[in-house]
């Protein structure tokens, strides 16, 4: 066992000032057991905690750090800007160039909005197509995960067609009433609920490839499908591409699939790992939006110009270095085929979804579509293997229903120690 008595004794600190010790629950532990690292550093490929413990990382940060942790030519660009002040409170010519190489990037994108968290900008996203459709109800599919806005805190209730309820106390039972649910991948669905609210729905929001029930692809037609019944509605349809975009392709999912949203939310990697997030979209929903509109949205610190100068380094990396997608694409292809010969030659229920350098291993049987089918894991299971795992310096999310991230930083070599470790942990789970 790793000695992890600095983190234990600061997690000790944390509980007393910090609920549940911790700025965001999955890091808790709660799903896998045991406590939780603190990190003091990372570099490359490797993250490196309180007790001095190194680990290959499988989330980087949950996305953002696509071309591996400190890279240099992000890192020379926040220095740069911190030079001339860490925020201003007014604008920057940087913000602009930064909007100007979204709109250029992402197929839906004519303008865009600064904000400072993939919450902020899917909240923001939902109040404008609110304001743009004259609508109060938006649909929700189970299972994805759209930050902590009251909208989004919603369970499945007894079905489809019904209305949700508050997943979380602080949510009122009017704002569930608005937020309407359906299964991920089942277009009939909800057309069914479009058609039993007609003329009141204002938004359509999901994930196009799902990233928080675990990696879940759309199937073929879906996504198709939803951009049709959104025309005939006159119903605003949103991606949340906090995840995906700028990841799976530099148009993100919308560029992958060939579906063109009317409003895009973004995150992660456009921070460059710093905190940020945008929403955009077409001209005439985005021309809604104060000043120019009616629909008021504010940040004191939106369009920071550290998030700015880390962001457009990264994107400008990306946009000169297409070779990057190939290599994460083939480096994570590498470790899932890898993985399935293990868990088959192990005689362990497994299966493994992947798009792209996403991917997560569901320890269950069912080839996993949509929530339900999420829901048949063996979460006990996960959790042996994630702390197996650890023991053997891999770290995995900790949590059965998350997808991880390969890193540019990630080679043959790391995916060979990553399956050796993996052979091992599976070993284990008898």
């Amino acid at each position: 066992m790793h000695d992890i008595s600095r983190s234990t004794s600061i997690f000790e600190r944390a509980k007393q000032v910090i609920p549940g010790g911790v700025n965001s629950p999955v890091r808790a532990f709660r799903a896998v057991g045991g406590n939780p690292l603190f990190m003091q550093r990372a570099k490359g490929p490797f993250l490196y905690d309180e007790d001095g413990h190194e680990y290959v990382d499988m989330i980087n940060s949950w996305g953002p750090m696509i071309l591996g942790h400190a890279h240099p030519v992000v890192e020379e660009a926040v220095k740069a800007a911190l030079a001339f002040s860490p925020s201003f409170g007014a604008p920057t010519a940087r913000e602009v160039e930064m909007a100007e190489l979204i709109c250029s990037l992402v197929p839906s994108v004519e303008k865009v909005r600064m904000v400072n968290s993939g919450t902020e900008a899917t909240m923001s996203a939902v109040r404008v197509a609110r304001g743009f459709t004259g609508r109060d109800k938006i649909v929700k599919m189970e299972g994805c995960y759209h930050g902590h806005g009251d909208s989004f805190l919603i369970a499945a209730g007894s079905g489809a067609l019904t209305f949700g309820t508050p997943d979380s106390p602080g949510v009122t039972k009017g704002t569930a009433r608005d937020t309407l649910l359906a299964p991920f991948n089942d277009l009939e669905a909800i057309e069914d609920i479009v058609e039993e609210n007609k003329g009141q729905v204002a938004a359509i929001i999901l994930e196009p490839v799902v990233g928080n029930m675990g990696c879940v692809a759309p199937q073929a037609g879906y996504l198709q499908g939803l951009r049709s019944l959104c025309d005939r509605h006159n119903i605003v349809l949103i991606f949340d591409e906090v995840m995906t975009g700028f990841r799976l392709a530099p148009g993100g999912a919308q560029e992958l699939y060939g579906v063109t949203p009317d409003m895009t939310t973004l995150g992660k990697i456009i921070g460059g790992g710093l905190p940020v997030g945008a929403y955009g979209g077409r001209k005439e929903i985005m021309d809604f939006v104060s000043p120019a509109g009616p629909v008021y949205q504010a940040g004191t610190l939106s369009g920071n110009p550290l998030a700015m100068a880390a962001g457009m380094a990264m994107l400008k990396y990306l946009q000169a270095h297409p070779e990057v997608y190939q290599h994460i694409d083939r480096m994570t292809t590498t470790l899932v085929q890898g993985l399935a010969q293990q868990v088959k030659e192990a005689g362990v229920k497994a299966t493994i979804n992947q798009v792209g350098s996403m991917f997560t291993l569901f320890f269950t049987d069912k080839h996993v579509i949509d929530f339900e089918t999420a829901k048949t894991v063996d979460t006990q299971k996960f959790a042996a293997y994630f702390q197996a795992m650890l023991q053997q310096g891999i770290y995995l999310a900790p949590s059965q229903y998350e997808a991880m991230f390969i890193s540019a930083a990630i080679d043959e070599k790391l995916i060979s120690r990553i399956l050796d470790a993996s052979r091992h942990a599976l070993a284990t789970l008898g």
